[in-house]
């Protein structure tokens, strides 16, 4: 294609006057305002379908595991926080309001219908009754091998031989038989009386005590305590276990239905709102796109004038239009 004169003259001007124009500040704060004004006006149904929207969550998200790197940089991040040096000034209660743990208390105190029917789920489980029985069992054998009193009162000791050796012959069987036999036995009134007992130790007054009582503990301790329950070393594999648990999850028919779901009740509530109310919900307005926003963007801007990308993007498209049939019948015209 042979090159134009005037055409070549006409599109160096054009370049030089957008790289003059988005050289300046204004220029940026003033684009971005009004693409905001008209954008804000749009409905979210105006301009993304439910379809699009899932079909790139489900994609991006769901169907696309997490680079390697992005694992060690988590695993890093939380180690970072873990060893860092204001972790040892800092307490507890500098950075946890002492009315919200008072109001969880109090939440958690008040559940005493959803508190009984977990201590009933607990003590008639087959576990915790095997391991009460162990419990009792080992307590009772305990006390007859090494009872302070058969140690300190002469005769006492071999008394309490003796009515070890009773028990064996008059059961035909050794202690440890009899008292598990018994506690098998005797197990569901055993479960009833933990029951019970752990019902009146945990209710809606002691429990909001023992909440505050361990608060009150705990509060003045330094965050670096943490430490004493997260192996700092033993990150990587942690976080590692934990992306197993997500990379198997991701491909489950449950987490896609979970997530269509839940995107599809979201854009029925959203679908007629405009693009103003759903940036206000991510605390995005006028006065952030007019300022922050435009800031960030100026640097970008002043890199795609410096390295002359706009002027080769912005070239190409203005000599398609130049050369194009329509305008060069036009420049013939003005011959």
């Amino acid at each position: 294609m042979s090159k134009h004169p005037m055409i070549e003259q006409l599109i160096d001007a054009q370049l030089d006057f957008l790289d003059h124009e988005f050289a300046q500040a204004e220029t940026i704060q003033h684009e971005f305002k009004q693409f905001y004004h008209w954008l804000r006006l749009q409905q979210l149904q105006h301009i993304w379908s439910f379809e699009q929207i899932i079909d790139l969550i489900e994609k991006q998200i769901l169907a696309t595991p997490a680079s390697s790197f992005l694992i060690e940089q988590i695993s890093e991040h939380i180690r970072f926080a873990l060893i860092h040096p204001l972790n040892d000034q800092t307490t507890i209660e500098d950075v946890i309001p002492v009315l919200t743990i008072d109001s969880i208390a109090q939440y958690v105190a008040s559940k005493s219908g959803h508190r009984q029917r977990l201590i009933k789920t607990i003590v008639n489980n087959p576990a915790f009754s095997a391991l009460v029985t162990q419990l009792i069992q080992h307590s009772i054998q305990d006390y007859l091998d090494n009872s302070v009193i058969s140690k300190r009162v002469p005769g006492v000791g071999h008394f309490m031989k003796m009515g070890k050796s009773v028990l064996e012959t008059v059961t035909d069987s050794n202690l440890n038989d009899t008292i598990g036999h018994y506690l098998q036995k005797n197990i569901l009134k055993i479960s009833q009386m933990s029951e019970n007992v752990l019902n009146q130790h945990f209710n809606d007054e002691k429990l909001y005590h023992f909440q505050a009582n361990l608060w009150h503990k705990i509060k003045v301790m330094p965050l670096s305590v943490l430490r004493n329950y997260l192996e700092v070393q033993d990150l990587p594999k942690t976080v590692g276990m934990g992306h197993e648990i997500w990379e198997h999850i991701r491909q489950t028919p449950y987490l896609k239905q979970q997530v269509h779901d839940g995107v599809y009740a979201w854009y029925a509530r959203n679908q007629e709102r405009s693009f103003d109310l759903l940036l206000r919900d991510l605390n995005i307005d006028e006065d952030l796109i007019q300022n922050e926003l435009s800031k960030l963007l100026a640097p970008v801007l002043k890199q795609v004038i410096e390295t002359d990308y706009l002027r080769e993007r912005a070239r190409s498209y203005l000599e398609k239009f130049y050369y194009s049939e329509q305008v060069m019948s036009i420049l013939k015209q003005e011959r």
